[in-house]
């Protein structure tokens, strides 16, 4: 079975921690996120996803530069980068590490003995976890998946 996702403490961006009370018995879209990538216009479609879906959906925004040096900023300039560029209004996180020392969520999304479900890795930003509304880890897209492929289409559904 694992661990429990709403165990985990991580902070906003701002710094205040994350309150998972908010997430319970909603799917969860976790997807780390950085702003000079390739792949940084997925934050527009994580935002429509997001405000589509906002009765069953929560998307966490994980800000890493461990992938290309591609989020350099600091928490100030993400948010403002993120409202200014995208109109983000999901939470974002504290910016994370995930390939050396990853932080303790990004160990329970990717390992088998943490989440019960398998283990998997993150190759590049904007890589994607689905969590089922019961805390579960139900998969693992990459990061060219847009957030609107058939995958996430049909988990959503």
């Amino acid at each position: 079975m694992g661990e429990s996702l709403y165990s985990i403490k991580i902070n906003r961006l701002g710094g205040d921690p994350l309150d998972w009370e908010s997430f319970k018995h909603k799917k969860i879209l976790i997807v780390n996120v950085a702003s000079e990538c390739g792949y940084t216009g997925q934050y527009s479609q994580l935002e429509e996803l997001f405000r589509s879906n906002q009765d069953r959906l929560n998307i966490l925004g994980c800000p890493c530069n461990d992938f290309g040096g591609q989020e350099p900023g600091e928490a100030k300039d993400i948010e403002q980068f993120c409202k200014l560029n995208y109109g983000i209004t999901f939470p974002l996180t504290e910016k994370i590490k995930i390939k050396k020392d990853p932080h303790a969520l990004y160990q329970w999304m990717t390992t088998r003995i943490k989440n019960g479900t398998g283990d998997f890795e993150v190759e590049w930003n904007f890589h994607k976890f689905l969590i089922n509304e019961d805390g579960q880890l139900y998969s693992s897209i990459s990061s060219g998946a847009d957030p609107f492929c058939e995958d996430i289409l049909n988990w959503l559904n």
